[in-house]
């Protein structure tokens, strides 16, 4: 399963309100300016500061 486009499109981080972006292979949603990944349980993204990882420098680089 994955997310839903519906809410593909509503998704913006908690923290800062910008743009993420939905890597549902790792199932994790990264934030690139707070640099923090969320992730994705049972198709149900878990948007909560204190579940998030931080992105490693080249996570947080690569495009």
């Amino acid at each position: 399963m994955s997310l839903a486009p519906q809410l593909k499109d509503l998704l913006v981080c908690p923290l800062c309100k910008g743009k993420v972006e939905i890597r549902e292979a790792d199932q994790e949603i990264w934030c690139r300016a707070d640099g923090l990944a969320f992730p994705i349980r049972d198709d149900i993204p878990v948007m909560l500061a204190d579940e998030a990882r931080t992105l490693t420098n080249d996570e947080r680089t690569d495009r």
